[in-house]
């Protein structure tokens, strides 16, 4: 279940589709549709990003893969004990996640990597469906701001009780879950300092922490 659009051809955001039509002329190698989410949906554990990257998830097929923000989460899932295996930014390189499942809160490549407020609303349809098929789930990371607001959105939580900070742990208690916020992972936020290896390590810890909290 990849919880997108029946034959990945999802027509519900139009600037999306031309983008993706104009993609498949430019890139006809790349996969060029809806990302599914990557890892098991018996997780405890759902990493929500923004989207996917022209030449990272959408030519990949995979979540983060081939994305310089990959190149931060991968290795540190790993370095905790989420994954095993060795990322090598190819959808077959045998990486396998632990107890940890990754989507995005738009599943098709936005331009410029920005997505607007009816494109999140418009697949946070698939992400509503995602998180009530995950029985087991009981943390959900969110790499970002617009993540932070998806994931509220749909779970019908009034966005203003819960401030996006870096860090932060939030409860969502009518759905039993913890909510942790980071900056997201892409390049320009390790390039300028905003995130780092080392916190975005401590972000992680944090998550593992919240799982021995919920027992």
């Amino acid at each position: 279940m990849s919880f997108i659009c029946p034959d990945n051809k999802c027509n519900k955001c139009n600037r999306l589709l031309q983008f993706r039509i104009e993609n498949i002329k430019k890139f006809p190698n790349y996969y060029n549709a809806p990302v599914p989410s990557f890892g098991s949906l018996q997780a405890e554990i759902l990493v929500v990003g923004l989207a996917p990257g022209l030449n990272g998830a959408n030519q990949t097929g995979r979540p983060f893969t081939n994305d310089y923000a990959g190149d931060v989460l991968y290795p540190a899932l790993k370095n905790s004990g989420f994954a095993k295996g060795n990322y090598r930014k190819v959808i077959d390189d045998g990486f396998e996640l632990i107890n940890v499942r990754v989507s995005n809160a738009v599943r098709c490549v936005p331009p410029q990597n920005k997505v607007t407020g009816d494109e999140v609303k418009a697949c946070g349809e698939y992400l509503k469906q995602e998180i009530a098929a995950m029985t087991n789930l009981k943390t959900i990371l969110v790499l970002g701001a617009v993540a932070h607001s998806a994931v509220l959105g749909i779970l019908g939580y009034k966005k203003s009780e819960f401030k996006f900070v870096h860090g932060a742990n939030h409860q969502l208690k009518k759905h039993n879950l913890v909510m942790i916020d980071s900056y997201h992972t892409s390049r320009y936020n390790i390039n300028t300092g905003v995130l780092t290896f080392d916190m975005f390590e401590e972000i992680i810890h944090k998550v593992k922490k919240s799982l021995t909290e919920m027992l």
